[in-house]
C-alpha cells in the first residue's frame, strides 16, 4: 500500500524573543512610518501621528500574527486608532477603552470588530466603559467567513476574515467625509452583511518560538476553509492549478451573496501570510475571469497579503457588492503603512 508522508520542516524565524515579537513589531513600524503613526507601548495602541479633529473616530483591533492589520492601516481614509492583542489573542478592553478614548474628537467612535468571542467581549465591555468618558460608541461586527457559517445552529456565528479590510477602508472614508456616528455604523454595517470570504491553505502557519507549523498536508492535498488563526478548514481537496483552486473560493461565494449578471464587486484577493505576490496576482486574474464569464462586474479588486496567518502558505477570496455609493467611498483617498492611493 502506498503511503503518502507528511511534510515535517522545522521552521526557523527571525524574532529575538517569542514574549517581545509584538512590541519589538510595532517600534520597528514606528520607526519606518513615523510620519504617519505613533505607537504608544504604555496603553497598548497604535494612533495616528497627528489626531483627526472633528470626525468620527474609527478603531479596530484584534491578535497580532495578521499583519498588516490592523496597525497597519492607521492613518488618513482608515483608522484613528488600532489595538492589537498578543499573537492570536485578544486586545484587553483597556486597551480597547484606550484606544476609543485616542480615537474621539467629540463625536463618537465606531469599534470595528472582528467575530471572535474574546474581541467581541473586551470590545463590548470597552464600548460600556467609555461611557464614563463620555464618548458614544457604536459596534461594527464583521462576519464574513463563509466556512463558518452554520446557519441557525447556534453558536459563535462566523469568524471574521479578510472583509474586514473593505469595512475599515470604506468606514474610514465616511467617517473622514463628515458623515455621523449613526451613518458610519450603518454603512459599515451593510459592508459586512454584503461581504464574504473563503480560504484555503497549502501549508499551516508556525506560531512564534514553535518549530512546526499547526497542522501539516500532504503534498497533493489543500486545507478548504481556514481560518485566520491557523484553525484547520472544513474538509481537504486535492491540490491543483491556481485557476482550479481559485475557483473552489470562488463558486461558493457568489452563491452565497446571490450574485447575478450585472451586477458589481468589490474584490479583496488576500494572501495569508506565504503566498509571493506572483501567485495572488495569478488567483486575481482566475477571480476576475471566473466572475466576468458569469456577467458580474469587478468594479475594483486589491490582491495582497493585508489579512494574514503568520506564515501560512494560502489565500483566501472576498466580494463585497458594490454600488456607487461604496465604489466611491473606496476610491477616496487613503494614507497608512501598508495601503494608500
Amino acid at each position: 500500500m502506498h503511503v503518502v508522508e507528511m511534510r515535517s520542516v522545522m521552521k526557523r524565524q527571525i524574532i529575538n524573543s517569542p514574549d517581545e515579537v509584538v512590541s519589538q513589531a510595532l517600534e520597528g513600524l514606528e520607526l519606518c512610518h513615523g510620519n504617519m503613526i505613533r505607537y504608544d507601548s504604555i496603553g497598548g495602541i497604535v494612533c495616528r501621528r497627528t489626531p483627526a479633529r472633528d470626525k468620527v473616530g474609527v478603531v479596530s483591533g484584534g491578535g497580532a500574527g495578521h499583519e498588516p492589520l490592523h496597525a497597519g492601516f492607521v492613518g488618513h481614509g482608515m483608522l484613528d486608532v488600532a489595538v492589537p492583542g498578543a499573537v492570536f489573542a485578544s486586545p484587553t478592553a483597556l486597551q480597547v477603552r484606550a484606544g476609543t478614548v485616542a480615537a474621539d474628537s467629540g463625536r463618537g467612535v465606531v469599534q470595528i470588530v472582528k467575530n471572535y468571542t474574546g474581541d467581541v467581549l473586551n470590545f463590548r465591555i470597552a464600548g460600556e466603559l467609555a461611557t464614563d468618558d463620555a464618548i458614544d460608541t457604536r459596534i461594527v461586527l464583521v462576519d464574513d467567513d463563509l466556512a463558518t457559517d452554520a446557519g441557525d445552529a447556534g453558536g459563535p456565528g462566523r469568524r471574521g476574515t479578510a472583509a474586514v479590510v473593505a469595512v475599515e477602508k470604506i468606514v474610514g472614508a465616511c467617517a473622514e467625509a463628515g458623515a455621523s456616528l449613526d451613518d458610519v455604523a450603518a454603512l459599515g454595517r451593510r459592508v459586512a452583511a454584503t461581504s464574504r470570504t473563503m480560504s484555503l491553505a497549502l501549508e499551516a502557519g508556525t506560531h512564534p518560538g514553535q518549530r512546526r507549523p499547526a497542522f501539516q498536508l500532504t503534498e497533493d492535498e489543500v486545507e478548504l476553509g481556514v481560518g485566520i488563526h491557523g484553525e484547520r478548514g472544513i474538509g481537504r481537496a486535492p491540490f491543483d492549478e491556481a485557476d482550479a483552486l481559485t475557483e473552489m473560493l470562488v463558486n461558493p461565494v457568489v452563491a452565497e451573496l446571490n450574485l447575478a449578471r450585472g451586477q458589481s464587486v468589490i474584490a479583496i484577493v488576500n494572501g495569508l501570510g506565504g503566498a509571493y505576490p506572483l501567485e495572488l496576482s495569478i488567483a486575481a486574474r482566475a477571480v476576475h475571469r471566473l466572475l466576468d464569464a458569469r456577467g458580474i462586474r469587478v468594479a475594483r479588486m486589491l490582491a495582497g497579503s493585508y489579512v494574514t496567518s503568520l506564515d501560512m502558505h494560502g489565500f483566501s477570496v472576498t466580494l463585497t457588492t458594490a454600488d456607487d455609493e461604496l465604489i466611491s467611498l473606496w476610491d477616496a483617498p487613503v494614507r497608512t503603512p501598508a495601503l494608500t492611493w
